[in-house]
Formats: structure tokens, C-alpha cells, sequence
């Protein structure tokens, strides 16, 4: 949406479809919010419009306290663009520039400094310094309204330098003072003293106990918090039984686990993260949400109507300075940034995809908490028990087992030297020494064609990691330039959303599941499906692809024998691409 009439309609319809697409900040006022905030409409005159948060703030304008502008999905804008400002974007949510400074983010993306702060200060309105200032004041807003940190600690880990800096930032941006900020907070207080409570150790950097007993076979508890208690928002429909029975299928025993049943489920799993580790909780949504205010009694779009929500989520992390790594990293996870509006649009026009968007709405593309884990995985091949076997010999054990959380997976350097398959080392090795990067800012189409070229990995493997493990949502497509050579080709008229017909074919079986489509293995005009086995002339079994016919399953692995999602139909959809 480039003109600002058409943002202003978005405004005064109070679209929820355009959170984080763009923000618009009132002069009169001094705030900036969201185009759904329920708050009186201004008077086009009135309003200015910004392509991001930081550029509000830079402005001068502060966070509305009504809608939260701050905690609104991202854009999927940055998910499918492949450019300089595309990749920065996604390096500085993951927390390239607090870590290695702008430097280093220059380093990882190939440009100068100078260079990068021209590109996104053209596009966004804000350099990378203020992307991330903003994304610190969103973390430390979070650990001030949902734990009882004491605040000097609470900078530190938010990723600030110091404590005056700390005190402006947040008083520029909300208005008040961090102690004002949290007790504003009204019952997220009193989570905030529950959760403490529960952890009387926790402290930035050091160990904390926030979760609560739970037995490694029970239900998960959700009448108390555990852990820091936050809410992953997302725009428009979200299919959450299929992305969790996604998940449970390959969930490897002692890195993740699923606890309760169908429409009930809690995903678990264990994070390496920059400065520790952590556990993450992630939970279900169970049917249409009740209409309640969240804490501090600000208002959610999401609340008013269909339009988005969130997934409740805890962390416990080692140390908090990991937090928003750790935030970012699930949500990409479940894909949350995506856009099911534009997704729809684009593939229900199609003859064949019309009715599967029509019959699930909302379908996501699953992404990875750990991309190198991610790859590993998908070499190694087998079922999730092949992966849980190379965890329990050579994954770092955690200080104490969780339920079934035992370990944390390992990392690429160490195993190099393992006794895994050839394919899986040399992967290793080529991840340890840098020859290949699956950060969020890595250039896609250079990567996927580095991974097809190592020994056993081949282009369906390739694709299948740039789909999941770099995030993209253009995998499945016609290539239309020569950086998007490497992508494996489908239908253009899919284009940028190739990543969601794949998992709708899955789904309805229009597919084999888990195939990666190559020139000859789109679906038929018809609708009918390719028969598993499909032989494919320019390409040999790799590691993890037995030659002979495929089992319904992804590259490199294969399904359980049960389905433990309890899903009334096949779970012919949840067996797709079973490599993480």
C-alpha cells in the first residue's frame, strides 16, 4: 500500500490487515499507532504516515498506550524481498547490530556501512541504529510489564548500554518512566511477582527456574504463568492445528516435545541461543478467543474481532539478553509475520489452489528456531528417532532435564568429527567454517546452491532448507531473475507465495508429500497427483533420498508408524517434508 489516501481508508476502516505494513502518528497529539487502533480517527490533515516504528520515533512521535504499535506483527514485506534492505532487516530482528554493531551488520551483508544506512534510511525512514533502538525499547517494555527484574538489570539484558540511555529511550518513546511503565501494567504486574515468585534466582544472565512442576507425560497447566509470559502476535487467520500437528511429527525426543491433545497441544523445545540457552512454550489456540482486555488495560485489535491474534508463549532463558533473538526465532518458527490476506488473494485466483486456501484459510509455511539444527536434520534423514540418537551422544545436556527436555541440539562444529554419515560432516563443516551461512540475512539463492553442491544434499534438500530454514516464501516458483536461479520451478502465477500452494498441495495430496517440485513434478492440469516414485532424470539419490520409490515423506526422512496428533483425518499433511 503506497499511496497515503489508501493507508488513511486502511485508518479510519480500522484494518487490522495493514498492522505493521505501515504506522501513522498523529501531530497533534505526538503518537504514533497502528492503522487498527480503536481510538477516534483524526483528521487527515492531522496525520503522517511511516513506513516503520523507528522512523515514528525518529520523528519524535511516542507509542500510543491504547494499541501498542510496537507489538504488532511484522511485515511479511521482509520475508519475501531478497534485497539488501530485506536481509538487513531480518539481521537486525535477530540481533545482528546490538551483538556486532553496525559494522558487523555491514560485514554480513557485503555492503559498507555507509551504504546500508543509505538503503534503509531511503526505505524505512530510520537507519539501522534506530531499527534497533526500537526493537530494545519493545524488549524492555515486555520485561517491564511481564517480570519483577529490578531495573538496572532489566536494561542490560533489553540490550541497552546503559542505564541513562535505558531511562531516555523509554521515556521518549512511551512517555513515562520505566517505573511508571510497569505499574501501569495493573495484572501484568501480578504475573510478573507469580512468575518471580516461582524463579527467586532468575537474574539477567544467570539461570532462573521460572517454569512449573510438570510431569513429563501430563497435559500442560495453563491456569498459572511459568517462565516469561509474552504473546506472539499474528495478523488475519492462522491454521494452528495443522502447523502444530506439523511440528509434532517431527518433534525429536529430547529437543522438543508436544504435551496435550489436539486443539489443546503445548509445543516445547529447548534454544541455543547467542549469550546461553533456553526453554520455549509455545501453545494452541483452543478455538475462538474470548473477548478480554490484555494487561494495562490496553486494547487489542485482535481481541475485537477475527482479524489476527496471538499464541501464548513462555521463555525461560540462561540469560535475558537472548530474549528477543529468542522471540524472533519462534516466530519465524510459526511463521508469524506472514500475510494469509495477500496469500489468499494470489492463490485463490488459482483454478487448483482456490478451494484448498477457501477450505484452510490461514495455512503457514512452518520456519526453523534453529536453521544449522534445521540442516542437520534434513542430511541425516530417517525419522525424528535417527535425530535424537545423534542428541543424545553429542548435543550439550541441559543442568537439569525439563519433562522430556534433555539436551540442547549440537552444533555444526561439533560435529564435524562425529561418527555420522560422510554428507552430514561435510555439511557440518561447511556450516562451522562459514562457507555456508543460513543466518536471517543470508542471500537465498547463494545458499541453496551451495547446499545443492555439497556432497549428498542435492537441489530438493537444497530447496526444501531455503523454504524452511532461510524463510523463504517465493520457494516452488518460476525463477524470474538470475539471483533467483537456484529456486526450483512452479507455476508463476504463484509467485511470491509458492512456499504456501506447496503446503496446501501436501495437504489435499495433490503432491507427494514432502516433494519438492523440480521442472516436470508440478501438478497436472487436472488436479490429479503425481505418483510417488516420480523418477527425476537430473538428479541421483542424495544422503538422505533412497533411490527406488519415495515414502510420503520430505527429503531425508520418513513418517512414524503412529500419528500422535489425534487427527481425525490422514495426517497427510502434517507427514510433508518430515526432515525437522
Amino acid at each position: 500500500m503506497r499511496d497515503d489516501e489508501a493507508r488513511y481508508e486502511a485508518v479510519t476502516s480500522r484494518d487490522a490487515r495493514f498492522d505493521g505494513e505501515f504506522f501513522f502518528a498523529v501531530v497533534t497529539t505526538g503518537i504514533y499507532c497502528r492503522p487498527s487502533c480503536p481510538a477516534v480517527t483524526p483528521k487527515r490533515v492531522n496525520v503522517r504516515f511511516f513506513p516503520s516504528a523507528a522512523a515514528a520515533q525518529a520523528a519524535g512521535f511516542r507509542a500510543c498506550r491504547r494499541c501498542r504499535p510496537d507489538a504488532v506483527p511484522g511485515s511479511a514485506e521482509w520475508n519475501v524481498r531478497a534485497d539488501l534492505v530485506g536481509r538487513a532487516v531480518r539481521l537486525i530482528g535477530d540481533g545482528v547490530v546490538d551483538r556486532e554493531g553496525v559494522g558487523g551488520l555491514a560485514r554480513r551483508l557485503g555492503y559498507s556501512p555507509r551504504q546500508v544506512q543509505r538503503q534503509l534510511t531511503a526505505e524505512l525512514g530510520a537507519g539501522p541504529v534506530a531499527l534497533a533502538r526500537a526493537r530494545r525499547a519493545h524488549t524492555a517494555r515486555v520485561l517491564l510489564q511481564t517480570t519483577a527484574l529490578p531495573v538496572t538489570e532489566l536494561a542490560f539484558a533489553a540490550g541497552f548500554a546503559s542505564i541513562r540511555q535505558f531511562n531516555d529511550t523509554i521515556r521518549e518513546i512511551y512517555a513515562g518512566t520505566p517505573s511508571e511503565l510497569r505499574a501501569a501494567a495493573g495484572n501484568g504486574g501480578a504475573v510478573a511477582r507469580r512468575t518471580t515468585a516461582a524463579a527467586p534466582g532468575a537474574r539477567a544472565g544467570r539461570p532462573g527456574d521460572g517454569f512449573a512442576d510438570r510431569s513429563a507425560g501430563g497435559s500442560a497447566d495453563r491456569s498459572a504463568p511459568a517462565g516469561i509470559p509474552l504473546r506472539l502476535a499474528y495478523r488475519g487467520p492462522y491454521a494452528a492445528a495443522e502447523i502444530f500437528d506439523f511440528l509434532q511429527l517431527r518433534a525429536v525426543p529430547g529437543v522438543e516435545e508436544i504435551r496435550g491433545t489436539r486443539g489443546e497441544r503445548t509445543y516445547r523445545r529447548t534454544l541455543r541461543l547467542t549469550h546461553g540457552s533456553g526453554i520455549a512454550e509455545v501453545d494452541e489456540p483452543a478455538g475462538p478467543r474470548r473477548r478480554r482486555r490484555p494487561p494495562a488495560g490496553l486494547v487489542c485489535p485482535a481481541a475485537r474481532g477475527t482479524d489476527g491474534g496471538w499464541l501464548e508463549c513462555r521463555l525461560r532463558l540462561t540469560d535475558l539478553r537472548d530474549l528477543s533473538t529468542a522471540v524472533q526465532r519462534l516466530r519465524r518458527l510459526f511463521d508469524l509475520d506472514a500475510d494469509p490476506y495477500a496469500v489468499a488473494e494470489r492463490l485463490g485466483a488459482d483454478p487448483l489452489l482456490g478451494p484448498l486456501v477457501a477450505e484452510r484459510p490461514g495455512l503457514r509455511s512452518p520456519g526453523a528456531a534453529d536453521p544449522e539444527e534445521l540442516a542437520v536434520r534434513t542430511v541425516l534423514g530417517g525419522p525424528p528417532e535417527h535425530a535424537a540418537a545423534l542428541v543424545r551422544k553429542y548435543g550439550k545436556p541441559l543442568d537439569a532435564a525439563d519433562g522430556g527436555l534433555t539436551h540442547l541440539f549440537p552444533a555444526p562444529g561439533n560435529l564435524t568429527g562425529a561418527e555420522v554419515a560422510e554428507p552430514v560432516r561435510t555439511l557440518c563443516t561447511a556450516l562451522a567454517d562459514g562457507t555456508v551461512t543460513l543466518d536471517a540475512g543470508a542471500d537465498r539463492g547463494a545458499t541453496e546452491r551451495a547446499l545443492a553442491a555439497l556432497p549428498g544434499v542435492g537441489p530438493r534438500a537444497a530447496a526444501y532448507l531455503r523454504m524452511r530454514a532461510l524463510g523463504d516464501p517465493d520457494v516452488g516458483t518460476t525463477p524470474g531473475s538470475d539471483q533467483e536461479q537456484g529456486a526450483m520451478a512452479g507455476p508463476a502465477a504463484w509467485r511470491p507465495w509458492g512456499a504456501y500452494a506447496l503446503h496446501h498441495l501436501w495437504r489435499a495430496g495433490l503432491l507427494p508429500a514432502g516433494e519438492m517440485p523440480v521442472p516436470d513434478g508440478t501438478p497436472r492440469p487436472d488436479g490429479t497427483p503425481i505418483p510417488n516414485g516420480t523418477p527425476r532424470p537430473d538428479e541421483g539419490p542424495g544422503a538422505g533420498e533412497p533411490s527406488g520409490p519415495r515414502e510420503p515423506s520430505g527429503p531425508g526422512e520418513m513418517p512414524r508408524a503412529e500419528d500422535p496428533s489425534g487427527a481425525a483425518e490422514p495426517p497427510t499433511y502434517a507427514t510433508a517434508g518430515r526432515v525437522g
